[in-house]
């Protein structure tokens, strides 16, 4: 991602419904992986460092199948890749991703935002009461705004619409009367709000199509063999290209190294074993294809920062799942 012209404004991107190539791409449902309380929800919030300690601030490419999701990110240099489309800004930056479209990102350490995920029939429901079709047009594509760069004009639309977070944020948070109606009315008007600072459209870098042919193998490889343990030259064998050749194209693609993408998804289903499931370290470690459970552990430190058995406990203690 290094290398993308930053946005001016904000930018439309294509979805990826003019494709046909989700299959590949891991669906995340966040009540199921992340939040069990919320798996039917229509609505889920939290804030980003949270979710950033158990996926990661890089985040690989996936989608999210029947939920719009809506990023606020407060400071720092973001890359962002939507569908084909890759780009860099920096924050206070808002991200609106329709359902079932593949994004992925990277986001600065000390960032700090809300993530918003919602049933796309909120939005239809929206499309559908919005009789200019204003609203509809401007929502079945990918928005991304920078502040610092919309019209002067247009900083008070900003400010209202990072109030509205705040104040989806506030009422998460509590248990007032009517709660459930108050987040619906309260998202309704977020989405109006974006609508309105989303009619000025400027260029963003598009992906090559061989690279996201290869991308796209390799990341269904991952998902069908990191319990496996393969090495990365298992991967570029089967697909009968270099080394050199694919770190080039992950790096295009993720800003990532195709290592750092295989040990990334075992950490995450690592992290999913430890919240969700009553397996010891070592039957984790055994699960996951490892020999050594003193090397899992080793493995785990390196990338959380923290053993497994303190990550267990920080999550419990948090009461987040």
């Amino acid at each position: 991602m290094r290398g993308a012209p930053a946005l001016s404004g904000f930018c439309y991107i294509r979805t990826m419904n003019e494709t046909d190539h989700t299959e590949w791409i891991p669906n995340i449902i966040l009540g199921q992986d992340y939040d069990r309380r919320y798996l039917d929800a229509p609505i889920h919030y939290d804030v980003l460092e949270n979710l950033a300690a158990f996926y990661g601030r890089d985040m690989p490419v996936h989608r999210h199948a029947q939920y719009v999701q809506i990023h606020y990110i407060d400071r720092g240099i973001i890359d962002f890749h939507i569908d084909d489309k890759i780009y860099k800004v920096t924050g206070p930056a808002f991200f609106y991703t329709p359902a079932s479209i593949p994004h992925s990102f990277r986001t600065d350490p000390s960032a700090r935002g809300h993530v918003l995920t919602i049933h796309q029939s909120l939005v239809w429901q929206l499309m559908q009461d919005n009789v200019g079709h204003d609203v509809d047009t401007s929502l079945t594509g990918g928005i991304c705004l920078e502040r610092d760069r919309l019209p002067r004009k247009q900083r008070t639309q900003w400010m209202l619409l990072a109030g509205i977070l705040e104040d989806i944020q506030l009422e998460w948070s509590g248990d007032q009367l009517a709660k459930e109606l108050a987040l619906k009315s309260l998202v309704r008007l977020l989405l109006i709000r974006m609508a309105r600072l989303s009619f000025k459209r400027s260029a963003s870098r598009t992906v090559n199509s061989e690279d996201l042919r290869l991308f796209r193998r390799f990341t269904d490889m991952i998902e069908e063999h990191f319990h496996d343990q393969w090495h990365l030259p298992r991967y570029t064998t089967e697909m009968a290209i270099s080394e050199s050749r694919l770190n080039q194209t992950c790096q295009r693609i993720a800003n990532t190294s195709p290592k750092r993408l295989i040990h990334d998804r075992m950490i995450q289903e690592s992290k999913r074993l430890l919240i969700f499931s009553n397996l010891s370290s070592n039957e984790i470690c055994y699960q996951l294809g490892f020999s050594d459970p003193a090397y899992f552990s080793r493995f785990f430190k390196k990338h959380t920062g923290m053993t497994a058995q303190q990550f267990r406990k920080h999550t419990a203690v948090r009461g987040t799942h």
